[in-house]
């Protein structure tokens, strides 16, 4: 009896090695597909201690996420959404110039080509490309057919990336959400920089 337990023991250990090398070995294939996915451990909106407190609160009431920076150089002047491809950051900068709020994103598998756009449709509630209920949808791009457009799942999570299917969505947590939706009404203008 004594042998035949060790041996289930030695094939249940070896089968959980086995499970956990596979999905080490996934990880790995998922973060060199896609240069975003590598960064996937990070959620929307948190802020990395190298990236600095939270910024006090802002005089309309809005609360920033993240270091109150000055939006990228070449990213335009007045109002508008800037979003940085690179570091996966957005700001919402009013018509002074000062940053309302700015946070981190996670985006989907397709990104904008850089430029300027302007908000072309809004959705309240609808589901996301990668099958997810999603709020606060705001779309201002298209990339060879994928729509491309800020949003935030209702249960909070963030986007699981399947490099074979193009998906869109820029997701935000959901306080970023209604940020972002509160300020990016139809018409406005989101430049999107490297």
């Amino acid at each position: 009896m004594a042998g035949s337990s060790s041996a289930i023991v030695a094939g249940l250990t070896s089968a959980a090695l086995a499970t956990v090398a596979f999905l080490g070995h996934q990880a790995a294939s998922s973060a060199s597909a896609h240069p975003h996915a590598a960064r996937a451990g990070t959620s929307p909106g948190v802020v990395q201690a190298d990236r600095g407190a939270d910024a006090p609160d802002g005089a309309d009431g809005t609360q920033h996420t993240g270091t109150l920076t000055a939006p990228p150089r070449g990213s335009g002047r007045g109002t508008r959404v800037v979003y940085a491809l690179d570091t996966d950051r957005v700001w919402l900068v009013d018509r002074s110039g000062k940053v309302r709020r700015t946070f981190t994103v996670e985006p989907g598998t397709v990104d904008p080509e850089p430029g300027t756009y302007r908000v072309t449709s809004r959705s309240g509630k609808v589901t996301g490309s990668d099958g997810v209920p999603v709020e606060h949808v705001v779309r201002f791009a298209d990339n060879d057919g994928t729509v491309i457009g800020f949003s935030a799942a209702v249960d909070g999570s963030t986007p699981r990336l399947d490099p074979k299917v193009r998906t869109g969505g820029v997701r935000e947590t959901r306080a970023d959400g209604m940020a972002m939706w509160k300020f990016a009404t139809i018409g406005r203008k989101v430049v999107v920089v490297r």
